[in-house]
Protein backbone atom coordinates (compact mmCIF):
# COMPACT_ATOMS: atom_id res chain seq x y z
CA UNK A 1 0.00 0.00 0.00
CA UNK A 2 1.77 3.31 -1.15
CA UNK A 3 2.23 5.47 2.14
CA UNK A 4 0.36 8.68 2.36
CA UNK A 5 1.98 11.61 2.02
CA UNK A 6 0.76 14.68 4.12
CA UNK A 7 0.57 18.40 2.92
CA UNK A 8 2.49 21.26 5.00
CA UNK A 9 -1.05 22.01 6.40
CA UNK A 10 -1.96 18.58 7.66
CA UNK A 11 1.12 18.58 9.42
CA UNK A 12 0.62 21.59 11.03
CA UNK A 13 -2.45 20.41 12.60
CA UNK A 14 -1.08 16.84 13.64
CA UNK A 15 1.97 18.85 15.34
CA UNK A 16 -0.74 21.14 16.85
CA UNK A 17 -2.87 17.93 18.48
CA UNK A 18 0.53 16.13 19.62
CA UNK A 19 1.40 19.79 21.06
CA UNK A 20 -2.07 20.04 23.17
CA UNK A 21 -1.68 16.13 24.44
CA UNK A 22 1.97 16.70 25.09
CA UNK A 23 0.50 19.52 27.56
CA UNK A 24 -2.60 18.08 28.27
CA UNK A 25 -3.22 17.64 32.29
CA UNK A 26 -4.95 14.65 31.07
CA UNK A 27 -2.82 11.65 31.79
CA UNK A 28 -1.22 10.06 28.66
CA UNK A 29 -0.44 6.06 27.39
CA UNK A 30 2.32 4.76 26.86
CA UNK A 31 3.34 2.42 24.29
CA UNK A 32 5.61 0.19 26.75
CA UNK A 33 5.05 -1.06 30.21
CA UNK A 34 6.59 1.45 32.62
CA UNK A 35 10.03 -0.12 33.97
CA UNK A 36 9.23 1.07 37.53
CA UNK A 37 6.25 -1.61 37.25
CA UNK A 38 6.44 -4.19 39.95
CA UNK A 39 9.31 -2.46 41.59
CA UNK A 40 8.49 -2.15 45.33
CA UNK A 41 8.16 1.55 46.67
CA UNK A 42 10.58 2.23 49.43
CA UNK A 43 10.43 4.28 52.78
CA UNK A 44 11.89 7.86 51.92
CA UNK A 45 12.45 11.03 54.60
CA UNK A 46 10.21 14.19 53.55
CA UNK A 47 13.70 15.90 52.08
CA UNK A 48 14.38 12.73 50.32
CA UNK A 49 11.11 12.70 48.34
CA UNK A 50 11.55 16.54 47.75
CA UNK A 51 14.52 15.68 45.76
CA UNK A 52 13.09 13.25 43.75
CA UNK A 53 9.79 14.98 43.18
CA UNK A 54 12.13 17.93 41.83
CA UNK A 55 14.62 15.60 39.88
CA UNK A 56 11.63 14.01 37.96
CA UNK A 57 9.53 16.86 37.11
CA UNK A 58 13.37 18.19 35.65
CA UNK A 59 13.28 15.40 33.74
CA UNK A 60 9.50 15.43 32.61
CA UNK A 61 10.06 19.12 31.38
CA UNK A 62 12.93 17.36 29.40
CA UNK A 63 10.87 15.11 27.68
CA UNK A 64 7.88 17.89 26.99
CA UNK A 65 10.95 19.68 25.30
CA UNK A 66 12.03 16.51 23.40
CA UNK A 67 8.44 16.07 22.10
CA UNK A 68 8.49 19.48 20.76
CA UNK A 69 11.99 19.26 19.66
CA UNK A 70 11.07 16.42 17.21
CA UNK A 71 8.17 17.49 15.99
CA UNK A 72 9.39 21.01 15.08
CA UNK A 73 12.40 18.94 13.37
CA UNK A 74 10.10 16.57 11.56
CA UNK A 75 7.69 19.18 10.41
CA UNK A 76 10.34 21.07 8.62
CA UNK A 77 12.37 18.21 7.40
CA UNK A 78 13.05 17.71 3.59
CA UNK A 79 13.48 13.84 3.27
CA UNK A 80 10.28 12.30 4.11
CA UNK A 81 12.10 9.12 5.42
CA UNK A 82 14.01 11.31 8.21
CA UNK A 83 10.45 12.86 9.00
CA UNK A 84 9.48 9.39 9.72
CA UNK A 85 12.09 8.72 11.81
CA UNK A 86 12.11 11.38 13.75
CA UNK A 87 8.43 11.15 14.35
CA UNK A 88 9.25 7.50 15.73
CA UNK A 89 11.87 8.54 18.11
CA UNK A 90 9.04 11.58 19.55
CA UNK A 91 6.41 7.97 19.56
CA UNK A 92 9.31 6.34 21.90
CA UNK A 93 9.78 9.36 23.75
CA UNK A 94 6.13 9.51 25.13
CA UNK A 95 6.62 6.30 27.31
CA UNK A 96 9.65 8.68 28.96
CA UNK A 97 6.72 11.53 29.46
CA UNK A 98 4.19 9.12 30.71
CA UNK A 99 6.57 7.24 33.22
CA UNK A 100 8.00 10.47 34.39
CA UNK A 101 4.27 12.01 35.02
CA UNK A 102 3.12 8.72 36.72
CA UNK A 103 6.32 9.11 39.02
CA UNK A 104 5.47 12.18 39.91
CA UNK A 105 2.11 11.61 40.88
CA UNK A 106 2.98 8.57 42.91
CA UNK A 107 5.47 10.87 44.90
CA UNK A 108 2.53 13.86 44.88
CA UNK A 109 4.75 16.12 42.79
CA UNK A 110 3.43 18.31 40.05
CA UNK A 111 4.83 19.14 36.09
CA UNK A 112 6.31 21.92 35.72
CA UNK A 113 4.10 25.21 35.70
CA UNK A 114 6.65 26.49 33.04
CA UNK A 115 6.31 23.43 30.47
CA UNK A 116 4.31 25.60 27.76
CA UNK A 117 7.24 28.09 27.78
CA UNK A 118 9.22 24.84 27.61
CA UNK A 119 7.07 23.06 24.70
CA UNK A 120 6.95 26.67 22.60
CA UNK A 121 10.59 27.29 22.85
CA UNK A 122 12.01 23.89 21.83
CA UNK A 123 9.43 23.29 19.19
CA UNK A 124 10.69 26.58 17.11
CA UNK A 125 14.50 25.59 18.24
CA UNK A 126 13.58 22.16 16.21
CA UNK A 127 11.86 23.76 13.16
CA UNK A 128 14.80 25.99 12.88
CA UNK A 129 17.57 23.58 12.73
CA UNK A 130 15.01 21.13 10.01
CA UNK A 131 15.24 24.40 7.81
CA UNK A 132 18.76 24.32 8.56
CA UNK A 133 19.04 21.24 6.57
CA UNK A 134 18.42 17.50 7.51
CA UNK A 135 22.15 16.59 8.62
CA UNK A 136 21.76 19.61 10.74
CA UNK A 137 19.12 18.70 12.48
CA UNK A 138 20.64 15.19 12.97
CA UNK A 139 23.63 16.88 14.32
CA UNK A 140 21.32 18.46 16.69
CA UNK A 141 19.74 15.27 17.43
CA UNK A 142 23.00 13.08 18.27
CA UNK A 143 24.01 16.54 20.59
CA UNK A 144 20.99 16.67 22.81
CA UNK A 145 20.59 12.86 22.92
CA UNK A 146 24.28 12.79 24.26
CA UNK A 147 23.98 15.43 26.47
CA UNK A 148 20.58 13.85 28.09
CA UNK A 149 22.39 10.77 28.67
CA UNK A 150 24.72 12.77 31.01
CA UNK A 151 21.83 14.54 32.48
CA UNK A 152 20.54 11.41 33.66
CA UNK A 153 23.52 9.77 34.66
CA UNK A 154 23.99 13.06 36.77
CA UNK A 155 20.43 12.64 38.54
CA UNK A 156 21.10 8.60 38.69
CA UNK A 157 24.04 9.37 41.12
CA UNK A 158 21.73 12.12 43.09
CA UNK A 159 19.02 9.72 43.35
CA UNK A 160 18.22 8.55 47.43
CA UNK A 161 19.30 4.51 47.50
CA UNK A 162 15.77 3.12 48.46
CA UNK A 163 14.06 5.12 45.02
CA UNK A 164 14.45 1.82 42.92
CA UNK A 165 11.57 3.07 41.32
CA UNK A 166 12.78 6.27 40.12
CA UNK A 167 15.88 4.54 39.02
CA UNK A 168 14.09 1.73 37.05
CA UNK A 169 12.70 4.05 34.98
CA UNK A 170 15.85 6.43 34.82
CA UNK A 171 18.06 3.55 33.55
CA UNK A 172 15.98 2.82 30.66
CA UNK A 173 15.53 6.41 29.51
CA UNK A 174 19.54 6.27 29.23
CA UNK A 175 19.40 3.53 27.18
CA UNK A 176 16.95 5.20 24.99
CA UNK A 177 18.28 8.31 24.59
CA UNK A 178 21.64 6.64 24.11
CA UNK A 179 20.15 4.53 21.14
CA UNK A 180 18.44 8.08 19.33
CA UNK A 181 21.92 9.38 19.60
CA UNK A 182 23.30 6.77 17.83
CA UNK A 183 20.56 6.70 15.59
CA UNK A 184 21.16 10.31 14.22
CA UNK A 185 24.72 9.78 14.01
CA UNK A 186 24.49 6.56 12.05
CA UNK A 187 21.99 8.84 9.43
CA UNK A 188 24.67 11.40 8.98
CA UNK A 189 24.79 13.76 12.04
CA UNK A 190 26.96 16.61 11.16
CA UNK A 191 29.17 17.74 13.85
CA UNK A 192 27.87 21.19 15.72
CA UNK A 193 30.07 24.03 15.98
CA UNK A 194 31.35 24.19 19.64
CA UNK A 195 29.54 27.70 20.23
CA UNK A 196 26.48 25.88 19.26
CA UNK A 197 26.93 22.93 21.57
CA UNK A 198 27.87 25.47 24.42
CA UNK A 199 24.71 27.17 24.08
CA UNK A 200 22.52 24.01 24.24
CA UNK A 201 24.48 22.91 27.45
CA UNK A 202 23.82 26.57 28.77
CA UNK A 203 19.80 26.34 27.92
CA UNK A 204 19.68 23.15 29.55
CA UNK A 205 20.88 24.21 32.74
CA UNK A 206 18.48 27.12 33.16
CA UNK A 207 15.74 24.25 32.33
CA UNK A 208 16.77 22.48 35.10
CA UNK A 209 17.38 25.00 37.48
CA UNK A 210 13.82 26.56 36.89
CA UNK A 211 11.79 23.36 36.58
CA UNK A 212 13.48 21.90 39.93
CA UNK A 213 11.98 24.40 41.63
CA UNK A 214 8.85 25.51 39.79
Amino acid sequence: MKERRYSLVDRVIINLDQGLATLSQAPLTGNRVNPAAGVEEMPMTVEEKRLVQGLMRVNHSGEVSAQALYQGQSLTARDTALAGSMKQSATEEVDHLVWCEQRLRELGGHTSYLKLFWYAGSFLIGAVAGVCGDRWSLGFITETENQVVKHLQGHLQRLPVNDLKSRAILEQMKLDEGHHATVALEAGAAELPGAVKRLMRWTSRLMTWASYRL
